[in-house]
């Protein structure tokens, strides 16, 4: 009993650790655009990681409570609320751009039992998610707002490809930047055992 509580201690404090600093890294954007999302500095990996040590309960709880941060972002330094929605599209861009865009992230561990390519392969599913997430943002709640006039005339009347182009713009670097940071540190033996093994099987 007591060991088990040590270990729910344990993985709590990493848990929050860990959302910590991939809110702190969030705020450090290497690109932002203009109308929402940005390229940061490998902010999604920490979440990731507490996926892939401790399963997807703890990556999702965590993947959550990381979603709640970035959407105090999004109401205090994005200002959703003066963006002109109506009820229902902003209880939609509150879901699909904030907590489940940010919670899915928490099932980049589904896989973290299949090795090195397992853990990419989360990651990857992860991210990807995300994008659909914002994707899915896009196409339906600000389908017949004036952000379509961001790439001109090119994507009138084509909300689909308008919002695969504006999301791909931000999430495919991210994924890339995600993807390699992970890379370089499996490259280092300590924090690969440290770090990306998973603590329970």
């Amino acid at each position: 009993m007591i060991i088990k509580m040590k270990k729910n201690i344990s993985a709590m404090t990493e848990c929050a650790v860990l959302a910590a600093l991939a809110f702190v890294l969030s705020l450090i954007k290497i690109w932002q655009m203009p109308l929402g999302g940005a390229v940061t500095l490998g902010s999604m990996l920490p979440v990731c990681l507490i996926s892939v040590r401790r399963g997807v309960k703890y990556g999702v709880g965590a993947a959550f409570v990381y979603s709640v941060l970035q959407l105090a972002v999004g109401v205090i330094a994005d200002g959703i609320f003066g963006w002109g929605l109506n009820a229902a599209m902003l209880a939609g861009c509150i879901f699909f751009d904030y907590i489940g865009a940010f919670t899915v992230l928490g099932l980049a561990g589904l896989f973290r039992t299949h090795g090195e390519g397992g853990i990419y392969a989360g990651i990857a599913l992860a991210c990807g998610l995300r994008f659909i997430s914002h994707f899915i943002s896009g196409y339906v709640i600000f389908e017949n707002l004036e952000q379509f006039e961001l790439f001109g005339n090119i994507f009138e009347h084509s909300p689909v490809l308008y919002s695969a182009a504006y999301n791909g713009l931000f999430m495919l670097p991210e994924l890339i930047l995600t993807l390699a940071a992970s890379a370089v540190l499996m490259r280092i033996p300590f924090v690969k055992t440290k770090i990306f093994a998973p603590l329970d099987k």
